[in-house]
């Protein structure tokens, strides 16, 4: 490992955070890791990561992300007991790479730049077979001479960094990003059961959906689901409703009418409170069909997510 590259720290190590630590360990960077259940950070040892048992031993690091699930838990290891900006040092650069609120990235912002730390939102667009397929996408905000710093570090995660402006800019970039796939994939569901209503397959209607102009990524990437009916979690509900109301917040205090997503809104806290909050949030497919009567079962259908294409 080259003695010129920046000593990293990384605090939160699911799913996603272990995917990235393993690429920025690949890249040959020097990564500490810290997690809350500690037996999760024994495969990024055993490839070359070391482990500390607590945010605040990451504080001698040069850049330090932050990924975890909600803005407690952002407060909790930047700020609470032991937290990253609480000892007698703190780290060069702060990126953090989770979905949260705008206030509470500012507040994390100021504690942090009252430690002499710099503070950059980082979230990010993918889920772990995405960053597999090295197609992650990266929003950042904050100064733009840090970014420039760190941007060669962020393009280890996938394919695309983009810079969109000062502040939090980039957590409203992410939170409109996933109220947008909420709503795309209810519209998806919506015309799926339609075609298969009046005799067409699913795997029929997808083909031909994702060959013409309106496919995308994301419709090719939720085919299988859609197809084959597995709903192995990539985005739960609960995940989905949060960033729903953290947009729709939004949208009301910038004075931005969103209907659709409203709508959207009210059918994913249904599911939610129905009890749907372990599968995927492509079980809309479902909830969609047995609105029109359908009992959708799995179609066996030897199709492809298209992200190795």
């Amino acid at each position: 490992m080259s003695d010129t590259l920046p000593t990293i720290g990384w605090i939160g190590a699911g799913r996603m955070g272990a995917q990235l630590i393993q690429r920025l360990l690949d890249a040959g960077y020097d990564v500490a890791v810290y997690n809350r259940t500690a037996s999760k950070v024994q495969p990024l040892v055993d490839a070359g990561a070391s482990h500390v048992a607590r945010p605040v031993d990451l504080a001698g690091r040069d850049l330090v992300f932050s990924m975890v699930s909600a803005d407690k838990d952002l407060e909790a290891v930047l700020l609470g007991p032991d937290g990253l900006l609480t000892g007698d040092t703190a780290p060069r650069i702060v990126a953090d790479v989770s979905t949260v609120s705008v206030a509470t990235s500012e507040k994390v912002r100021a504690a942090a730049t009252e430690r002499g730390t710099a503070f950059l939102a980082t979230p990010v667009s993918g889920n772990p077979a995405v960053i597999a397929a090295g197609k992650l996408t990266v929003a950042v905000s904050g100064p733009r001479d840090v970014f420039d710093e760190v941007e060669p570090v962020l393009q280890v995660f996938g394919r695309g960094v983009t810079y969109v402006g000062e502040g939090e800019v980039a957590r409203l970039v992410k939170i409109a990003h996933n109220v947008f796939l909420g709503v795309v994939t209810q519209s998806l569901a919506e015309i799926t059961v339609l075609a298969q209503k009046g005799g067409v397959s699913r795997e029929a209607f997808l083909s031909f959906l994702n060959d013409s102009v309106m496919g995308s990524v994301f419709t090719g990437y939720k085919t299988p689901a859609f197809v084959n009916l597995d709903f192995t979690a990539t985005f739960t509900m609960p995940l989905l409703q949060k960033d729903f109301d953290l947009g729709l917040d939004a949208a009301h205090r910038l004075g931005a009418p969103m209907p659709i997503a409203s709508a959207t809104r009210q059918i994913v806290a249904q599911e939610v409170g129905a009890g749907n909050t372990e599968l995927d949030f492509a079980t809309l497919l479902l909830t969609v069909a047995r609105g029109a009567g359908l009992d959708l079962q799995p179609e066996n259908a030897a199709v492809t997510d298209g992200l190795q294409d």
